[in-house]
């Protein structure tokens, strides 16, 4: 029996929707529907928190270049002219509490509405431009949760990495002769179903309006793109993964050691990013219910981000974020000490670490705890916006484009880059 190749790639899974045209709903439907890095290569990664900072203990209390280092930037000092504390920042309409998470890295408004759809976020706005320079066009990872930071321009999450031995393996491990030939197959595949992609685009096009056409050119523009994805994903396959000294990594079994959890993944960014094997990485940290195994802590750490001004909880959070930013600290070592050819790793790698959340306990979303690192900017001192007629956070993420050679002067909310840095 000879099998329809189009019903057969569907069967399989294999298939790629249209996207949402307005003329070709019902009208009454469509009316109430809303290997050692080469020199200049430059990056980016993003960090957020989800349970945020307590500004207080992170923004000081002066600002310029002669702020005297507040209790949560301590453990950044020996770094001090790699980076800038930055406060007053928010993304405009975005609120919600923890629904604003999922805004981090896109700036959509209204995250917490049941019509809400996200936006593309700034690593894969990057990743669309220089993606297919490395091995992996971008890294989605998380500590714990498995939420992710990455959302495409469908506006769908980007599947996060929890594990730190599975990532390595993903990085560094070469599989058999088999699994690669598999994942040949899988690719050539997916080429076959951008050509029925493309047979169905032509026979719509015949159907639908003129502002529906301008979607058709977008969602053309993403099919193209995502071909020279595929394209180049099926030539990496072939190449031999990167070698690195360092072991495999064991999991963290205990869910409450965030500790060893976040080590574990920033010592495999700092792998990933100086072998090439991507230039774009997405970290979403820890911050759970348990009760995290430090000394003075003795309460569940969402609990105590509901300090209400509570003397005893505070100093109890001041610990567990305390020690967030010696982690941050160690992350920023390991790339300042790492060269390439004139310039350090950490100089060629724009780092923003920050949250939605300005104030935790109250789930607010405004003066949002922000720090940039690296990537060459004017850094060593506390930039302070005024919260009312401050830019939007969007335009730290302009920098960052800009930094990566992108020729943007506008992302989400952000209107030019962000002055001062």
């Amino acid at each position: 029996m000879i099998v329809n190749r189009r019903h057969f790639l569907r069967a399989s899974g294999l298939s790629l929707g249209l996207p949402f045209l307005q003329s070709l709903l019902p009208r009454a439907f469509a009316a109430s529907t809303p290997n050692a890095s080469p020199d200049g290569v430059k990056r980016f990664v993003a960090i957020a928190a989800p349970l945020g900072f307590h500004t207080p203990f992170l923004f000081p209390e002066t600002k310029g270049f002669d702020y005297k280092a507040s209790k949560y930037l301590e453990p950044l000092q020996e770094h001090r002219d790699k980076f800038s504390v930055i406060s007053g920042l928010m993304h405009p309409d975005v609120d919600g509490g923890h629904a604003a998470e999922a805004s981090f890295l896109t700036g959509a408004p209204h995250p917490s509405a049941p019509s809400f759809r996200n936006s593309i976020s700034v690593d894969q706005y990057a990743a669309e431009t220089i993606g297919h320079l490395t091995r992996y066009s971008s890294l989605s990872l998380s500590a714990a949760s498995g939420n992710s930071l990455s959302i495409t321009r469908s506006g769908v999450k980007v599947p996060a990495d929890v594990s730190p031995t599975r990532l390595y393996e993903k990085l560094f491990l070469e599989g058999s002769a088999a699994q690669k030939e598999k994942q040949i197959k899988r690719l050539q595949d997916g080429r076959s179903v951008m050509d029925l992609v493309m047979d169905d685009v032509k026979q719509v096009e015949r159907k639908v309006g003129r502002d529906d056409h301008d979607t058709l050119d977008q969602y053309l523009t993403s099919v193209r793109d995502f071909e020279k994805r595929m394209v180049a994903a099926e030539e990496w396959t072939n190449k031999p993964k990167p070698k690195v000294d360092a072991p495999k990594p064991k999991d963290v079994e205990d869910r409450a050691d965030f500790v060893g959890k976040m080590r574990l993944m920033y010592d495999l960014m700092f792998l990933a990013l100086s072998t090439d094997s991507t230039r774009l990485i997405t970290f979403l940290g820890s911050g759970g219910s348990e009760v995290v195994p430090l000394d003075g802590v003795d309460e569940g750490w969402h609990n105590l981000s509901h300090h209400g001004k509570d003397p005893e909880k505070l100093d109890q959070l001041a610990i567990i974020e305390h020690e967030e930013f010696v982690l941050f600290g160690e992350f920023l070592a390991k790339m300042k000490a790492f060269q390439e050819g004139q310039h350090s790793l950490l100089d060629q790698t724009a780092i923003v670490i920050g949250s939605s959340l300005g104030n935790a306990s109250s789930h607010n979303n405004t003066n949002l705890p922000i720090v940039f690192a690296g990537g060459g900017f004017k850094h060593g001192q506390h930039l302070a916006f005024e919260e009312k007629g401050a830019p939007p956070l969007s335009n730290l993420f302009v920098s960052c484009l800009q930094h990566l050679g992108l020729e943007s002067e506008n992302f989400s909310s952000g209107n030019g880059k962000l002055v001062g840095i």
